[in-house]
């Protein structure tokens, strides 16, 4: 395990991520290194970890403001580290998977990461995603802090952007900040459809077109939590969120 904060080589200027902890969670060494090597020159701060109890122990100590988290791992798997994580403390999480299996993605997003990737991935894109996440993050301090007239309530469904909290029928249902941002974006122009690309724009302010599938995971994951019927699936363009009929 380490801990590495970046030199700016002399410069003024801070780098955007700055002062922020990432712990990476991974058993092979030379994914590890590719990762804290590129997380350093954009200003993390870094630990490692390569086993799900030394993740587990490491994150209640250091307490990182973000995890990068493979789901296989020795000791028991990163499903399981997120569980035990998330109950010390909410963290965004980037899952890290070997297989391009939607059920692992499905799994994973609902013990509570945030997003994932698949291997291999372009350290470019791994070091966007972490700046995503964390500005979600910070939105959600602001949003929560900046109150809003009333609660949005579309049929069952009722959306409290202040608490980010969610109803369905009056029961609360817990999602992840990205589910939660991604029902907001769709419930700001309730029928509407929005394409893959745009709500992967607006929700991961990610451009990438290869990233969509993305999307199709947490769509899948959102429907679990608040009723498939109400994200309509208009193929070939993208989603909308149903309302009822006036």
């Amino acid at each position: 395990m380490e801990q590495t904060q970046t030199s700016h080589n002399g410069t003024a200027t801070a780098t955007p991520g700055a002062q922020r902890r990432v712990l990476v969670v991974e058993d092979d060494q030379t994914i590890v290194d590719a990762i804290a090597t590129r997380l350093r020159a954009e200003g993390f701060l870094v630990q490692t970890a390569g086993d799900g109890p030394s993740a587990v122990d490491t994150a209640e100590a250091w307490q990182p403001d973000l995890l990068i988290l493979d789901i296989m791992l020795p000791g028991f798997d990163g499903l399981e580290v997120c569980r035990r994580v998330q109950a010390q403390r909410p963290v965004p999480v980037l899952m890290l998977t070997a297989r391009d299996d939607e059920t692992d993605m499905l799994v994973g997003l609902g013990v509570g990461a945030d997003d994932y990737m698949t291997k291999p991935f372009s350290m470019r894109e791994l070091a966007a995603r972490v700046h995503v996440l964390l500005r979600r993050v910070e939105r959600a301090v602001v949003a929560a802090s900046t109150p809003r007239s009333g609660i949005l309530r579309l049929g069952e469904l009722e959306i409290d952007h202040a608490q980010r909290r969610v109803r369905v029928r009056s029961e609360d249902v817990h999602l992840t900040p990205t589910e939660f941002d991604l029902l907001v974006c769709l419930a700001n122009t309730p029928r509407a459809v929005l394409s893959r690309e745009q709500l992967l724009a607006e929700v991961w302010d990610w451009a990438d077109a290869s990233g969509t599938r993305t999307v199709d995971s947490h769509i899948k994951a959102l429907r679990r939590k608040i009723g498939a019927e109400r994200i309509r699936t208009v193929h070939g363009v993208g989603y909308a969120l149903e309302t009822p009929t006036p």
